[in-house]
């Protein structure tokens, strides 16, 4: 029998680059949107980092590495086509990463309640978890336009783990950049960083409590922050 040792706590994910390798399909819309207006593609490789802050710091700055920049005030409609285009391509090379489900489903049945808590608008999120058959996985999937105040502001996971009945101050916070730690520090929550994510900054500097190099190890990693709040002072 599994023990549920993990009755009454709350996972709060990131979503792309910790349950989602998501680049391919970001960057191709990115890429296809700069084709259109002659400018040269980024790769995936090198574009990674740009990952994971919303759309539209994705456009600013994608746009900047390919020598060319977008302005939001002259060329708004830029932004409502890079969504339509990255809804029809959506999940055509987006994958989640190896071990996701298998871990999902081994921390659910020890007690554990999940959500998401993303800078992706709350409808793409749930379009793309949809797409990937991960849905079922998560009592909450809460996107900034769900909640107060997107991350790194502590509101946003606090927020998140309160929509999905859980108790923030028995939470643990799992992304792999610097808005998810920084939100993390914000809500008192401890954060597992996954060092295959686009991690925006040295390991060493994002500030995460325990780092993961595959999605499994973060049963264990889980183990031990449940075990260290759960301690009595001495």
């Amino acid at each position: 029998m599994i023990a549920r040792d993990l009755e009454g706590w709350t996972i709060a994910f990131d979503l792309d680059g910790t349950l989602v390798d998501s680049a391919p399909d970001l960057i191709g819309t990115l890429n296809r949107l700069l084709a259109l207006r002659g400018h040269p593609p980024v790769p995936v490789s090198s574009a990674r980092h740009l990952v994971g802050h919303g759309a539209r710091p994705l456009l600013r700055h994608g746009f900047a590495e390919a020598g060319a920049v977008w302005d939001e005030v002259a060329e708004p409609e830029l932004f409502d086509q890079f969504i339509d285009d990255y809804v029809a391509h959506i999940a055509d090379d987006s994958r989640a990463f190896e071990g996701v489900v298998e871990t999902l489903e081994q921390l659910s049945a020890r007690g554990a309640v999940l959500c998401v808590a993303t800078n992706k608008r709350t409808d793409l999120a749930v379009a793309l978890i949809g797409a990937l058959d991960l849905t079922h996985h998560f009592v909450v999937i809460a996107g900034p336009d769900r909640v107060s105040a997107r991350k790194p502001d502590g509101a946003h996971v606090r927020e998140a783990v309160q929509l999905a009945g859980g108790d923030p101050a028995r939470a643990v916070m799992v992304g792999d950049a610097t808005t998810d730690t920084g939100t993390a520090r914000a809500a008192g929550v401890p954060c597992v960083v996954c060092s295959f994510g686009y991690n925006d900054a040295p390991l060493a500097e994002l500030g995460g409590d325990i780092v993961i190099d595959c999605f499994p190890d973060l049963i264990h990693a889980v183990g031990t922050l449940r075990q260290a709040r759960d301690m009595p002072s001495i």
